[in-house]
């Protein structure tokens, strides 16, 4: 508390084991002013909503508040005059309202029942466990994009097993081998020097000079890497600088689990993420693969660029990817990214706009995927990426219904 309140004097440096939340109560309890913590003379005696949980109407609108930093026994019933948070009274009554809808009531009644009090309540618990699941995937990306979250469909909270991570997590006996040259170029577009890092492959520039996608899918990408002359700002390093637009992780509400909508435009064959997850090998693939049958869903990437060795596995540790739905016509399409690792068999998968993407537009690629063989005597590839929800053996998969609702649909993903 001296830490905070005396500006840290010198000596002392012990740790704090209340929150924010809890100083902040304790200062206003205790008359005291603190900068750091917004309590001032003009503000002593205000505190603060952190959610409304209940609403009756006799001779005027009262609202049942959760004070912030109190205990629920100190909730209180509060005249609407009395209350300045306009955002979370919003929040409330569009929560309320479809409740009411669920249950066919028309008007706002005088009194609440009891279901729908408890319902209001979950809901603002709910928005904060996502709020915090949300402050916590921002800290610890590593990409320009920032990355939001909501569910306005169900109570259904943050994953329990799921942690966010940004590059491939290399399993048990798997071994990354890292560039050991780099390209000569001062600049890579313009002036290529021996064809720079695509030209040492018999491939041209994947990139324009805006960063878009130039090649046909099914060819490999070779982007520059830490070993090449060329900067940062190097035209042929798009993957490598990350998710670039703002994203939210949200809710379906046709049975789909959790989605990924953009928040802004994305113009056609743009870079939008990266399937990140665990790399292991197809026989760990295969065993891991009959539990995840058995619990009806799977995030095994098959990495069958040259031989199918190695799988990913984003069910457990991966990025915003995990959360992207199939469609039998999405908007994403997987191409093969080599940067700083030659081994063909562990390529990065990196998904790119099929199409203009518009703001608040579902993201979604396809995970079977079929690409026609382009270009075969240059180009090592295999037609087909798959995302298996069992083992690679056709023989093994069960058939499993697809929602996607395109006219294309095939009716079943495998």
């Amino acid at each position: 508390m001296a830490e905070i309140l005396n500006g840290n004097p010198k000596g002392c440096n012990v740790p704090c084991k209340l929150t924010s939340d809890q100083l902040e109560v304790l200062c206003r309890s205790e008359k005291l002013h603190c900068r750091d913590l917004g309590v001032r003379k003009a503000n002593l005696n205000d505190y603060e909503v952190e959610f409304l949980c209940d609403y009756k109407r006799s001779k005027e609108e009262l609202y049942l508040v959760k004070w912030k930093g109190f205990p629920e026994s100190d909730n209180s019933w509060e005249p609407k005059r009395n209350l300045k948070c306009p955002e979370l009274m919003k929040v409330f009554h569009l929560d309320l309202d479809q409740m009411l809808k669920r249950q066919k009531r028309r008007g706002l009644p005088k009194k609440l029942d009891k279901e729908v009090s408890l319902f209001l309540v979950q809901k603002a618990k709910l928005r904060q466990r996502l709020q915090r699941w949300e402050a916590h995937l921002n800290q610890i990306r590593n990409h320009p994009g920032r990355i939001f979250v909501k569910n306005e469909v169900d109570l259904e909270g943050p994953p329990k097993t799921f942690t966010y991570i940004n590059n491939y997590k290399v399993g048990p006996g798997i071994v990354l081998d890292e560039m050991a040259v780099g390209c000569e170029c001062k600049n890579c577009f313009e002036e290529p020097v021996n064809g720079c890092c695509p030209g040492a492959s018999l491939h041209r520039m994947a990139y324009n000079d805006k960063g878009q996608v130039r090649i046909q899918p099914g060819k490999p990408i070779y982007e520059c890497n830490t070993q090449c002359n060329c900067g940062q700002d190097c035209p042929n390093r798009v993957v490598q600088k990350g998710i670039q637009f703002d994203l939210c992780i949200f809710k379906t509400d046709n049975g789909r689990g959790w989605g990924v909508r953009t928040l802004q435009h994305i113009k056609k064959n743009t870079f939008v993420m990266e399937y990140v997850g665990e790399i292991i090998t197809t026989d760990e693939a295969e065993k891991r693969g009959h539990f995840y049958d058995c619990q009806g869903s799977t995030y095994l990437f098959d990495l069958d660029y040259v031989d199918d060795v190695y799988t990913v596995d984003a069910a457990n540790l991966g990025n915003i990817s995990h959360f992207v739905n199939h469609s039998c016509n999405p908007n994403l399409q997987v191409f093969n990214v080599f940067i700083d690792n030659i081994d063909e068999r562990l390529p990065r998968i990196a998904l790119f706009s099929t199409r203009a993407i518009r703001a608040g537009e579902e993201l979604t690629f396809d995970y079977k995927i079929q690409i026609d063989p382009v270009d075969t005597e240059s180009t090592k590839m295999d037609s087909s990426f798959s995302l298996a929800r069992l083992p690679t053996s056709p023989k093994k998969r069960l058939r499993v219904e697809c929602r996607c609702g395109s006219e294309s649909c095939r009716k079943y993903l495998f």
